[in-house]
């Protein structure tokens, strides 16, 4: 009796477990809306943001901003210590200021003198050449003193064209001296500006890297500026999908900072040159209906939109043997053609109508 009742029990244990095995899961193709998207991560941007960079080396002597400041163009941000600089561009006014009162200086003035000294002398040679030529043409005097007259004169007049060429001659030194030492200012002055970073563009400071005393060099960034206003998603695209992306297609935004809200964006940009570290291409969208606050490098996710359809025959992706199959209740396989493909669903183009039931193939 004992051996019958255990019998029994197990008999409907086993009956039990087999009336409790799963059945296939089905479903049936459906007409609605799909849309075939593109998935990319990203970071969000302000427009325009850069790095800014001393382009020289030095002891940071003064940082004239704090982080949210608003700066615009042109704005001194970072003084960077050089004593150095300081002294050659003094040095440079100061043999600047010499060479330009040179060109009014007592050398020219000396040189005049010299010119018109030789003026006369070649004039007063001139007047007695002409009046020995006439003593000699009446015969009064001799040969040898009219020689001599003639000899005066072109050594004056010759003396008189070497004064006019020293007098041009140092004008062009002098005045080939006044440019170097301009020209030597200026580059002195530009080294100088080269100790005062600048802000290239308006905008707001977002990061400042650096503090008083810290040695920069040309390689570190001391700040990040960007626009107050405007930010940017820059996503990363799969060198896979990268073909199907282009400029003017629209972005559906999620950002954990607004969870459970979407945003919308257009690519406006797609890098050229794919990141061979990641596989990826950048790409920049711009924010068509912003969210009211942001900041640089929240973190966002996003679906690219391909293309869509209003009306198109449906089903599980999960529901697909080999991305080309599907079973029917009756357990036939039957091949299908495939669309639009989202991350759940796919169109089917042929080989399936809409209502009939399909089995979901089990792992």
């Amino acid at each position: 009796m004992y051996i019958l009742r255990y019998l029994t029990f197990a008999l409907l244990i086993a009956w039990l477990a087999s009336a409790c095995q799963k059945q296939p899961e089905s479903t049936q193709a459906t007409q609605e809306r799909i849309t075939e998207s593109v998935y990319a991560s990203g970071i969000i941007k302000s427009k325009r943001q850069y790095q800014v960079y001393a382009t020289v080396g030095g002891l940071l002597q003064t940082i004239s901003v704090k982080e949210g400041d608003l700066v615009k163009k042109g704005d001194p941000l970072f003084v960077i210590q050089s004593e150095t600089s300081q002294l050659n561009a003094e040095n440079a006014k100061l043999a600047a200021d010499f060479a330009d009162l040179s060109t009014q200086g007592d050398r020219l003035r000396e040189l005049k003198t010299a010119i018109e000294t030789a003026r006369s002398k070649m004039l007063n040679d001139s007047i007695l050449l002409v009046r020995q030529r006439g003593l000699w043409a009446r015969q009064i005097g001799s040969k040898v003193e009219l020689e001599q007259r003639e000899l005066a004169f072109v050594g004056s007049a010759n003396n008189f064209e070497a004064a006019v060429l020293r007098y041009r001659d140092l004008q062009r030194q002098l005045k080939f001296a006044a440019a170097q030492s301009q020209k030597q200012l200026s580059i002195s002055k530009n080294i100088a500006q080269d100790y005062i970073v600048r802000s290239q563009s308006d905008g707001r400071v977002y990061n400042i890297s650096k503090e008083l005393g810290e040695i920069v060099n040309a390689q570190t960034p001391l700040a990040i500026i960007g626009d107050a206003e405007q930010f940017v998603a820059e996503l990363q695209i799969d060198e896979n999908d990268i073909v199907r992306v282009q400029p003017g297609q629209r972005v559906l935004l999620t950002m954990d900072s607004y969870a459970g809200k979407v945003f919308e964006a257009r690519i406006t940009n797609i890098e050229l040159l794919m990141n061979e570290r990641t596989r990826t291409f950048t790409a920049d969208a711009d924010f068509t209906q912003p969210p009211p606050k942001l900041y640089p490098n929240l973190s966002t996710e996003a679906n690219i939109v391909i293309q869509s359809k209003e009306k198109a025959l449906t089903i599980l992706r999960s529901y697909l043997l080999n991305d080309s199959l599907v079973i029917l209740a009756n357990k036939e396989k039957r091949k299908v053609e495939l669309g639009l493909k989202d991350y759940q669903k796919a169109e089917i183009l042929s080989g399936l109508n809409a209502g009939e039931t399909i089995l979901k193939p089990q792992n």
